[in-house]
């Protein structure tokens, strides 16, 4: 007997990042990281930034996501994501740029008129596009 899958589809604004038969998924969620097998509960959750996967098979791919929601059906796994990309589609370069940028700034301290919380996420997304990158 066949095993079943998940129909997996990580969606951004701009693009259909991926639409694939999975195994298993797992992503960052708010309250924390969650994995959904066939016949999950149907759920809907907000997603933190960080780095989601997925296994098919034997083959394990990770995805940098930028928040957004993920809505989870008995046979389904939908991610609508401000912003996401396959590890391999990272350009390494821009992010240790982009990582730099947001440490400088945060290390000007709040008394230089910086918008700290828009720092801080620019700093945690650059991070975990390079951990998603290295992987």
């Amino acid at each position: 007997m066949a095993e079943k899958t998940l129909l997996l589809e990580v969606i951004t604004p701009d693009r259909k990042v991926l639409s694939e038969e999975v195994d298993i998924v797992v992503c960052p969620g708010v309250e924390g990281q969650f994995g959904v097998l066939v016949n999950h509960i149907p759920f809907l959750s907000a997603l933190d930034i960080g780095e989601m996967y997925y296994r098919k098979g034997s083959q394990v791919e990770y995805i940098f996501v930028g928040g957004g929601f993920a809505e989870v059906t008995g046979d389904k796994v939908t991610i609508l994501a401000d912003s996401a990309e396959r590890g391999r589609e990272i350009d390494v370069e821009r992010a240790k740029r982009a990582k730099e940028r947001a440490e400088r700034r945060l290390a000007m301290g709040r008394a230089a008129n910086i918008d700290w919380a828009r720092a801080e996420a620019a700093l945690r997304r650059a991070m975990a596009r390079l951990k998603v990158a290295s992987r």
